[in-house]
């Protein structure tokens, strides 16, 4: 079995009730992935939302780039950039360039997203998003694929497009994330891999087999994003749950939105809650090193998983959350090397 690697998720945001001044929590965020660097972990991944109060972040290509000049072994990558609000030849020259920067280190995640009011804001027909996503991956893998590029679709028109400079390794790796069985077929027929929940990992492998692909070969990342290691499980929920809860809370509210355009089923979604309701709601999951293991070991007998997304919750100073990033590197990490 091939090796675990772990990385976190970065989404810049600054909530009202922690606010700092924007540039202090850049540069606190990019000293906090470049010391991941140094305790061994693989990935630094950056999502993409727009209409956020908090200042979710809205651009995550121009943050990867100072992830790719501050770092020089992790990999980076969106997780998940929203491929409806992005022109393809933009998109490929862009992700062209970071891999450039980052000497062929990136790894790019996409969705279709689940917001309409993004898609609206940026003039995009929310209903059409599958189908617009659909040409933007084919657009861009030809592009990067070093193609001219002439292609008349529904929602893109290019004529004689191509990127220069050239992708340096003919492709980007790209994970498709989604729930919905369209996207998952998506990923089947687009993707490197899948990005997001074990569940759907069954889904995935028939998937692939409708698009014959091996399954064996189907690569897998999952997201862990409430997922924390501490000696002292209680007492890290009381120091933690303030943070993660502001998480939780958030992406109810975005979740509940529009339910249908998710994927997932009511039961999955999550939903604001007080701060007690949130710690005895098993959303937030802190084990010690040994369980962390095992519920890591439970995930690769179910899925293929090469990698495996935590997060750094938006609020806590970062030397707050640094020995909780410490102790997983020292005592969970090795588990899996």
């Amino acid at each position: 079995m091939n090796k675990l690697t772990f990385g976190y998720l970065y989404d810049f945001r600054n909530p009202p009730q922690w606010q700092k001044p924007w540039a202090d929590l850049y540069a606190e965020t990019l000293d906090f992935v470049a010391y991941s660097e140094q305790l061994g972990f693989d990935g630094a991944w950056v999502p993409e939302h727009h209409l956020a109060e908090d200042g979710y972040q809205p651009a995550p290509n121009v943050v990867l780039a100072a992830i790719a000049a501050r770092t020089k072994r992790l990999k980076l990558g969106s997780a998940i950039a929203l491929a409806p609000l992005h022109h393809p030849v933009r998109f490929a020259e862009e992700c062209a360039v970071l891999d450039i920067l980052s000497g062929g280190r990136l790894e790019m995640a996409l969705a279709v997203g689940y917001r309409r009011r993004e898609a609206e804001a940026y003039g995009v027909d929310f209903s059409k998003r599958g189908a617009r996503t659909d040409e933007f991956l084919e657009i861009v893998t030809r592009l990067w694929a070093g193609e001219k590029v002439t292609f008349a679709g529904k929602h893109f028109s290019v004529r004689d497009a191509f990127i220069t400079p050239p992708a340096p390794r003919g492709k980007i790796p790209l994970f498709i994330g989604g729930f919905a069985e369209k996207a998952i077929a998506r990923a089947a027929k687009y993707g490197a891999g899948y990005f997001g929940n074990v569940e759907i990992c069954d889904l995935y492998a028939e998937k692939l087999r409708a698009a014959g692909r091996d399954p064996a070969q189907g690569r897998v990342r999952l997201l862990g994003l409430f997922v924390a290691v501490a000696r002292d499980p209680e007492k890290a929920m009381d120091e933690l749950a303030p943070y993660f809860l502001h998480v939780n809370n958030a992406y109810g509210v975005w979740l509940n939105e529009d339910r249908a355009a998710t994927g997932l089923s009511d039961q999955a979604l999550l939903a604001p809650m007080s701060l007690e309701q949130f710690k005895q709601s098993g959303i937030l999951q802190i084990l010690t090193p040994d369980a962390a293991i095992e519920m890591l070991e439970g995930l690769r007998a179910k899925a293929p998983v090469e990698h495996f997304t935590m997060m750094l919750p938006p609020g806590i100073p970062a030397e707050k959350f640094a020995p909780y990033a410490e102790l997983f590197a020292k005592e969970v990490m090795p588990a899996f090397r």
